[in-house]
């Protein structure tokens, strides 16, 4: 661990007054993990020798793609200008910017007061921007608005202050201009923390309630869990309660993190830290839980927060089915580290046992599926992404399809798919290509607002499914890159939808079936059939791929059969010998089709089903 500078205050039971809890909220790429470096520095909580670039982005994954996955805390200690006298404490939290860990962003938000709200000065307010500020507003936390990268030769500091001041309602001049790369401006950033953050409220000597924000699996020491200390206080060596299990356990150790972290002998009022229980069972420790005093404790939880809904599901099946165990291990590691992944145990007739996992987005799906292969040793197969269906029957009945195998046979009166509703800013100039997108996708326009002369907020009620797959790629292309998306789930709509099966030599293969719209249906069967027909190798006897609505074939392609030269021997002589060797292979080849099965490589269900085409945009929204 490395040494933390002696002006560090030892925290133990640090003033409420003192506290200021806040975090920093922004689209991609507008600096946000850049300034939470240059406060590292200037607080002296991370030396000099030891300092690097995006210090708070610990996985490997969030280096190379350059983007948050998961919230930081940190202690800084800081002396204001106008107060002296006084060190006050800061709990930072550096949050990501991606639609897709929205969640992440929402508790993290529900433990602080206030939150600094980053805009790029060259580029300007963004979607995710307005989306991170409305869940602030939410909160009720009080903002602070900063433009950053006020150093770079297209900045525009003058005409993006006054879209923010008239956003937040503030006045142009009391947004806060900084660098976060060279580190002008923060110092005075954060003497505003201090000045315009209300300290926490607690109840000093009322039973202890604590709300665990997040938790990691740490192979040493067991579940680490975060919490914001609400009332009372938690002391080391104590026995602890979680609310909503009823488990107890004894506080190995408790402390803060100052970016490392840091044992105290215990959190007050208004206090971020870490505690250690020991615990191996990933499932002890739930983010949004209360925590409290086994003796004397608190009577009533905490709020917690609302539970997310998965947006996207895929299933994931290990290429060696011995790796199951380990899957399942993985995943419950994982859902302690990400409490948006939700998972349930599934099985495909082609690709045998494994799970059908839902996610908030293609971007989420993605970071997943590669942390379970880097962090686990796991070689998967991803199938390809897909959103729940609710079905009503004739007779009534409903069925909710979250797999297309489960999508029902029968007569259907109804299908119902969850619809978003999508906010996209773009320069003014690209108006009619976004339109022109949307409509392909069978979208509703809801409004179009200026935000300014260049640039517009056009607003569109869109599928889910349509969502899912390149939308954001075509976007970006549409766009030369300049727009940008968010979007939030708005309920349901009938739709006219159709499960499409692939049929190999008369057999349905269910890892291929997708449920598609009915104007989009003949479109799919034939790509996939033709995408089939090179990635299934030839069998001695001719094989159809067909793609069927129902009973209805759409699409068919042949498998040419393997011949074998049975002339081979024949030099000249009589033409009924040859006849006779012909129809002898003609009988054999008719035989072999009626009892051969067609044998689908791995390699073609992994082509077919992985996500690679689709997880694309996901990678595009760095």
């Amino acid at each position: 661990m490395p040494a933390i500078p002696s002006h560090v205050p030892e925290p133990s039971r640090t003033d409420p007054a003192l506290i200021r809890n806040f975090c920093i909220i922004a689209h991609i790429d507008h600096g946000k993990s850049t300034l939470a470096d240059r406060m590292l520095q200037l607080t002296g909580v991370v030396e000099q020798r030891q300092m690097r670039a995006q210090y708070l982005d610990r996985m490997d994954i969030e280096r190379e793609r350059g983007i948050t996955i998961k919230s930081q805390a940190v202690r800084l200690p800081w002396a204001p200008s106008h107060d002296e006298g006084n060190t006050h404490i800061l709990n930072m939290i550096d949050t990501p910017g991606h639609v897709d860990f929205t969640y992440e962003v929402s508790r993290s938000l529900a433990a602080c007061e206030g939150t600094i709200l980053l805009v790029d000065a060259a580029q300007g307010i963004e979607a995710q921007t307005l989306a991170n500020l409305y869940l602030a507003m939410e909160n009720d936390l009080t903002i602070i608005p900063v433009l950053n990268k006020i150093d770079l030769p297209a900045a525009q500091p003058e005409k993006f202050s006054e879209e923010l001041a008239n956003l937040v309602g503030c006045e142009p001049d009391d947004v806060l201009k900084v660098s976060a790369k060279t580190g002008l401006g923060v110092d005075a950033l954060l003497d505003k923390v201090v000045a315009e953050i209300p300290a926490p409220v607690g109840v000093k000597d009322a039973p202890a309630r604590a709300m665990i924000f997040d938790s990691v699996y740490d192979s040493y020491r067991g579940v680490v869990t975060y919490v914001r200390v609400i009332d009372g206080q938690l002391n080391k060596r104590e026995r602890i309660r979680m609310m909503s299990t009823g488990a107890t356990h004894e506080l190995l150790e408790i402390g803060t993190n100052s970016p490392e972290m840091l044992a105290a002998d215990g959190l007050g009022v208004g206090e971020v830290g870490y505690l250690i229980t020991g615990v191996k069972d990933v499932r002890q420790s739930k983010v949004g839980d209360t925590v409290t005093s086994q003796h004397k404790g608190a009577e009533e939880a905490l709020g917690g927060y609302k539970d997310p809904r998965p947006m996207v599901f895929s299933g994931l099946y290990p290429l060696d089915g011995s790796d199951y165990p380990l899957l399942r291990e993985a995943l419950d590691k994982l859902q302690l580290n990400d409490a948006a992944l939700v998972y349930e145990p599934e099985t495909s007739a082609a690709l045998g046992f494994g799970f059908r996992v839902g996610f908030l987005g293609l971007l989420h799906l993605d970071v997943i599926r590669e942390r379970l292969e880097r962090e686990f040793g796991l070689d998967l197969i991803a199938t390809a992404p897909n959103v729940v269906y609710r079905v009503v029957m004739e007779d009534g009945t409903e069925h909710t399809v979250t797999n297309p195998s489960e999508f029902p046979e029968g007569k259907i009166n109804e299908v119902y798919e969850p619809v978003v509703r999508a906010t996209i800013l773009a320069p003014t100039e690209f108006i009619g290509a976004i339109m022109e997108l949307c409509q392909t996708r069978r979208g509703t326009l809801l409004g179009m607002d200026y935000l300014s002369e260049d640039r517009v907020e056009i607003r569109y009620t869109l599928p889910l499914a349509e969502i899912v797959f390149d939308f954001f790629d075509q976007l970006k292309s549409k766009t030369r890159g300049y727009a940008s998306l968010d979007y939030e789930p708005t309920g349901e709509q009938t739709s006219s939808l159709v499960k499409v099966d692939i049929l190999l030599h008369g057999d349905k293969v269910d890892a291929f079936s997708a449920i598609t719209h009915k104007d989009q249906a003949y479109a799919y069967g034939v790509r996939l059939v033709a995408k089939l027909k090179e990635l299934i190798p030839r069998q001695a006897f001719e094989v159809p791929v067909q793609a069927a609505i129902g009973s209805r074939v759409i699409a068919r392609e042949t498998i040419r059969a393997i011949r074998k030269d049975v002339l081979a021997k024949c030099y000249g002589g009589d033409i009924s010998r040859k006849r006779k060797l012909l129809e002898k292979q003609k009988e054999g080849k008719k035989r072999m089709k009626m009892v051969g099965s067609v044998e689908v490589p791995q390699e073609a269900f992994i082509a077919v089903l992985s996500s690679d085409d689709s997880a694309g945009s996901g990678k595009a929204k760095k």
